[in-house]
């Protein structure tokens, strides 16, 4: 996948070039091979913010479920690791309640040479093994320790309403919900007499809609004429 960069991002202005190199290289590696249940949507206007897409594993309480994140790579990166962020809401222990992410090698374990690969499979493998003794999110962590069940309940709930359907995963915009597919033909021939008689059924509404507006006009004028008559008697007393 082929991606411009456009150097008017501070943070890609005050990379390295040699870092901008190497950045531009494993971003085009991870959209070309990305890891497995994970999208990369790379930005054409600042390769220091990547925006991605996580599939919920299966066995947890977010399988089904999309969950859009981001990285952003600092100015000292790679020798500070990225910061992560979840930008679907999530009941996670290790996720702050502004989608902040928790996990060692975003901080005491990185290392330079890790790579953002590495950073994206082990926030994956979070969602399979949560960190209670870390949490960001305190109800959550005491809930998976105290009471798994309801734990799985609340993550469940959460991943039902904001991972699944058309709020999940690759930003869209408000034009780009679902299509008619063009390649499936005419639908009125498709289903048959009944259908090719809706255009009338809608145009007798249409007809409908205008006699009574109609009749509404008289009757408004109706009034108005007897209102001016109860003044001119009024005027007359």
């Amino acid at each position: 996948m082929a991606m411009e960069i456009h150097l008017q991002n501070s943070n890609v202005e005050n990379l390295p070039p040699h870092v901008l190199r190497l950045v531009y290289k494993e971003i085009s590696a991870l959209a070309a091979d990305p890891p497995e249940g994970i999208k990369i949507y790379p930005s054409d206007e600042d390769i220091t913010e990547l925006h991605t897409a996580i599939e919920g594993p299966e066995g947890t309480p977010f399988a089904g479920g999309v969950f859009r994140m981001r990285l952003v790579l600092g100015k000292d990166f790679p020798a500070v690791p990225p910061k992560g962020y979840f930008l679907t809401k999530i009941f996670h222990p290790n996720v702050g309640h502004k989608g902040e992410i928790c996990v060692n090698v975003l901080k005491r374990d990185w290392k330079a040479e890790l790579g953002l690969r590495h950073v994206l499979l082990t926030i994956k493998c979070l969602l399979i093994h949560p960190n209670p003794e870390s949490a960001l999110n305190e109800e959550a962590g005491r809930l998976l320790l105290e009471d798994y069940a309801e734990y799985e309940s609340r993550a469940r709930l959460l991943t039902e309403i904001h991972a699944m359907g058309a709020s999940s995963g690759e930003p869209q915009d408000p034009n780009d919900g679902p299509q008619p597919k063009k390649h499936a033909g005419d639908p009125l021939k498709r289903a048959g007499p009944s259908a090719a008689a809706v255009p009338a059924s809608l145009g007798n509404g249409a007809s409908g809609a205008s006699t009574t507006s109609s009749n509404s006009s008289s009757s408004t004028n109706v009034a108005g004429k007897k209102k001016a008559d109860k003044k001119r008697a009024l005027r007359r007393l």
